[in-house]
């Protein structure tokens, strides 16, 4: 299903998909991070959602290309994801389907109740890998990836690699900063070092759904049948109680199964556009 022309545009002025408000630096991705909620880092428009690459090339037709070294967009948006990773104003992370995420801070508590684990849940959850390495970075605070690996025991790459993804899925773990020289390492750090007020805030399931779902339909402006679901990786049913929440609240509109609206986009500003497809 096509979205209407009014709701594309308002997507391009939201998610920064167009080259007068592209992002250009670190400031202005804190504040495009911010105004969204949560944004995946450098995935192109085959994927739903808001994104940090897309937001940097101003438009919302880009592609990653095969040979990124050599694309100035592509080394930009790298370069500035470093950057707002190092300023720790935002959390990052592989959390959303496994994909690299940016969830601003006001948003950390709603993301910690929906995918977090509470510490008393550790022991059944995590693997034992996964529960060896949070316990070194617990008491170490900050770790380079190779040191981490041997002080947590966890030496063979990709055993480590599979526990750190547990780990950030569940957010236990965050990647502070990156080192090219003398070889490519991330530091990894845990939450509650940037964020502790934040970690510490308790947020119903449902009252985190709900904002959740907020944030993104404002900057969508519309959703179609389980896209917030494919954004998130959220269940349909757990999607659905986010939306249905904002219509109880006046907050959105359901057009059809599965599909709302801002009720502030009014319906004649959708009819007066030739190019809206049937929503009923």
């Amino acid at each position: 299903m096509l979205l209407p022309a009014a709701i594309e545009a308002h997507r391009d002025n939201s998610w920064r998909r167009d080259p007068e408000n592209r992002v250009e630096d670190v400031y202005s991705a804190e504040r495009f991070i911010k105004d969204v909620g949560f944004c995946s880092t450098l995935t192109d428009s085959r994927r739903p959602g808001p994104s940090l690459y897309l937001a940097v090339c101003g438009r919302r037709d880009a592609h990653v290309p095969r040979n990124v070294q050599k694309d100035p967009e592509s080394r930009l948006a790298w370069t500035i994801k470093d950057e707002v990773m190092r300023r720790g104003r935002c959390f990052y992370g592989k959390l959303l389907r496994g994909q690299a995420t940016f969830i601003a801070s006001s948003l950390i508590p709603c993301f910690n109740s929906v995918w977090g684990t509470p510490r008393n849940r550790e022991n059944k959850v995590l693997s034992k890998d996964a529960q060896a390495i949070l316990k070194t970075l617990r008491s170490e605070w900050e770790m380079a990836s190779r040191d981490l690996r041997q002080a947590s025991g966890v030496s063979e790459r990709a055993r480590f690699d599979k526990a750190m993804a547990q780990l950030q899925k569940a957010l236990k773990v965050i990647p502070s900063d990156v080192l090219y020289e003398p070889s490519f390492t991330y530091i990894w750090t845990i939450p509650e070092a940037r964020f502790p007020d934040e970690m510490k805030l308790a947020v119903e399931r449902e009252e985190a759904l709900k904002e959740i779902a907020r944030c993104y339909l404002m900057g969508a402006g519309m959703t179609l049948r389980g896209e917030l679901a494919r954004v998130t990786g959220l269940s349909p049913p757990e999607a659905g109680l986010g939306n249905w929440a904002l219509v109880d609240e006046g907050f959105a509109e359901r057009l059809g199964p599965g599909i709302y609206k801002l009720a502030q986009i009014t319906e004649d500003h959708l009819r007066s556009d030739s190019s809206e497809v049937s929503l009923i």
